[in-house]
């Protein structure tokens, strides 16, 4: 049995033992959480997996990686010291998209060119104000230039949480494209050999 076999059976019992075992938990919901836990496994070690073999095959956009990670590492562990609420939700939205910006090039290699100046660029200021903004808004300073820079950061992370959101979208924009044709000559297919009724990609726009 392969090490991520392993690691992953060894969680899902564990999650399966604590709340049947120790917590007199019934079996069913015990073994809920175990599949849970034992499906989770599976996902972060195959993705690690896939990075890892990202050194030998792709070595810069290895790093980059690597970096990004770092650096939305940074951004989550400075979100409980944020006292703005508004602020704190975008930066939640802000590493939970880079998460998935990640993963998507990590998954596809290829869709890494289309991120550069995200790696490069966008993440790394992002994260140099979110920094500032941390140690001004915990410093309680009441300056003119204090409470401005406030207010700007906190625009500026909102802006950058919606560009964020755009740059994942435009990564599946191609896939997207291809899926839309494929169902195109489905339902073409479907109709052409007699054995589908309806066009399912009529806009209801047009049936109104």
């Amino acid at each position: 049995m392969k090490y991520k076999e392993i690691a992953s059976a060894a969680m899902g019992a564990t999650f399966f033992a604590i709340p049947y075992l120790a917590l007199s938990a019934t079996l069913l919901p015990s073994l809920a959480i175990g599949v849970a836990a034992f499906g989770a496994t599976e996902l972060v070690l195959s993705g690690s997996k896939k990075i890892n073999d990202l050194k030998e095959s792709d070595r810069p956009l290895y790093e980059r990686l690597e970096n990004a990670k770092k650096q939305n590492k940074q951004i989550l562990d400075m979100i409980v010291n944020v006292e703005d609420e508004t602020v704190q939700k975008d930066l939640n939205d802000i590493n939970s998209i880079t998460d998935k910006i990640i993963a998507t090039v990590v998954k596809n290699p290829k869709k890494g060119k289309q991120v550069n100046n995200f790696f490069d660029y966008y993440l790394p200021v992002v994260v140099k104000i979110v920094t500032r903004y941390d140690e001004i808004e915990n410093q309680k300073l009441v300056s003119k230039d204090g409470k401005k820079f406030i207010e700007k950061a906190g625009k500026m992370i909102g802006e950058a949480k919606n560009a964020f959101q755009n740059i994942l979208a435009s990564l599946y924009e191609s896939d997207i494209v291809d899926a839309d044709a494929e169902m195109k000559v489905f339902n073409s297919m479907i109709k052409a050999d007699g054995i589908g009724d309806e066009d399912f990609l009529k806009d209801d726009k047009e049936e109104s």
